[in-house]
């Protein structure tokens, strides 16, 4: 099939899972097997936003319990999720199809994500051909066997059961979060990834902001995430694919990572909405969560990956001055 069939497909999906009916005792099919989580509590006053610092937000919508609040500024949303805890979310069974807003079988699609991945890492060597290269939010560590063909890689790799299984494949990961005393046992990069990571992050600039600065003069920062400005997430609301809190805490614009960069002293040199590859049964599981369908934890078609882009994803390089 022509890759302009898989955007049409993918559109058709779209379409479904925004007329998809909910499920009975749950105003949303995403929250099907997720947690329960108290009803988020209403922002009494505006919070200055993590992009651009200014304090002008308005309230769009409430989505799984969490209210979502936009920036009028740079148009960066945030959730304010209540009784959330990365550490005890992002297990194993985020990665094998326990979650319905989790992967399918992460382990099982590998040979597909690798191969997507390579990709990634040929396309960062644009902008830094080799050097030390540092990845937050690695997971089993399939990009770095990719990227460690040209750089010395390092990951941090916040669920421990799954760092474990990426330093049983001889790579250089940290377990834990990406804090001062990981950074800091890392040492200096030339190059830092996050891919499909930032969204997570309780506090995205902290984070980098103490990353960066372990980031060489001339190295470049690559992250992937939504774009929550793109047509796509406009048209669908709190329908998006991505509008998926509490495990997405932050949804960003163009506007808003040129803004992140300027506070973090880099420079937003690349913007792009790239095709990517998606393992068969990443889709598979997300679309009968579409319609509102009990997801299982099928693992059929991991081995096989269609390219798919919707536009709603960007792709962006930070570069930090010389």
């Amino acid at each position: 099939m022509p890759p302009a069939h898989y955007l049409v497909l993918a559109a058709i999906i779209l379409c479904l899972r925004h007329f998809a009916p909910p499920l009975a005792g749950s105003n949303d099919p995403m929250t099907l097997t997720a947690p329960d989580f108290p009803p988020a509590r209403s922002a009494l006053t505006p919070h200055a936003c993590l992009a651009c610092g200014r304090r002008e937000e308005r309230f769009l919508y409430t989505r799984n319990g969490c209210d979502i609040f936009q920036c009028a500024h740079c148009g960066v949303g945030r959730s304010e999720p209540v009784g959330f805890d990365p550490a005890s979310y992002y297990t194993e069974d985020y990665f094998s199809g326990e979650y319905a807003d989790g992967y399918a079988d992460y382990v099982g699609a590998e040979k597909v994500l690798r191969a997507e991945f390579a990709h990634a890492a040929s396309f960062l060597r644009r902008f830094v051909p080799h050097g030390r290269l540092l990845e937050l939010g690695c997971a089993y560590g399939f990009f770095l066997q990719e990227a460690r063909r040209y750089f010395d890689v390092t990951g941090i790799e916040l669920a421990e059961e799954v760092a474990a299984h990426a330093r049983q494949s001889g790579l250089n990961v940290l377990s834990g979060p990406a804090d001062a005393d990981n950074l800091r046992r890392v040492g200096e990069v030339d190059a830092i990834v996050l891919l499909d990571v930032i969204e997570h992050l309780p506090d995205p600039c902290g984070t980098l902001a103490a990353a960066v600065e372990r980031l060489n003069p001339g190295g470049a920062v690559m992250i992937t995430t939504g774009d929550f400005g793109s047509l796509v997430a406009r048209l669908l609301g709190a329908n998006w694919r991505l509008m998926t809190p509490p495990q997405h805490l932050w949804f960003f614009t163009r506007a808003g990572m040129a803004a992140l960069a300027g506070r973090l002293g880099l420079t937003l040199e690349h913007f792009d909405h790239p095709w990517k590859t998606v393992p068969v049964s990443l889709i598979a599981f997300q679309l009968r969560r579409m319609l509102g369908m009990n997801p299982g934890r099928s693992r059929m078609a991991s081995s096989v990956g269609v390219p798919v882009n919707l536009f709603d994803a960007m792709r962006v390089i930070l570069r930090k001055p010389v």
